[in-house]
């Protein structure tokens, strides 16, 4: 009979924890650039307006001005993100997939020993009963 030990990893609890907070990150990273972007302009504007020794017509030129430069900066900052979620999904996918097959390919081998095992195990068994008949 053929024994062969399998290594099993143990599994690290913090593991799923720890791809939940990878994957936030980015998140968190863009979110806060998009908001640190928005209250910037904002407080921008807001000073613009309380401090400019221009004319009111000049002064809201500047600020629509503005206001165009931030909305596009913060669509280029979305655009951005959304970007790098696509990017971290491809590579999640790819890693999921990865372990799959691995998994599978450990389970058929698992299963492959067990069948030789068992057919180890009927012939012994047989061998017996033909001994206990004679």
């Amino acid at each position: 009979m053929d024994n062969h030990n399998h290594n099993v990893e143990t599994e690290n609890p913090n593991h799923d924890v720890e791809d939940e907070n990878n994957v936030r990150e980015p998140w968190n990273f863009w979110i806060g650039l998009l908001g640190g972007l928005l209250t910037g302009g904002l407080a921008g504007a807001v000073a613009a307006l309380l401090l400019a020794p221009q004319s009111g017509k000049r002064t809201r030129t500047k600020l629509l001005r503005q206001g165009d430069e931030l909305r596009q900066q913060a669509a280029e900052t979305v655009e951005d993100a959304m970007a790098q979620a696509r990017t971290n999904v491809r590579h999640a996918q790819r890693d999921v997939r990865k372990q799959a097959a691995e998994l599978e390919q450990r389970g058929q081998l698992i299963l492959d020993e067990q069948k030789d095992n068992l057919a180890t195990i009927v012939e012994a068994g047989k061998n017996a009963l033909q001994g206990n008949r004679a």
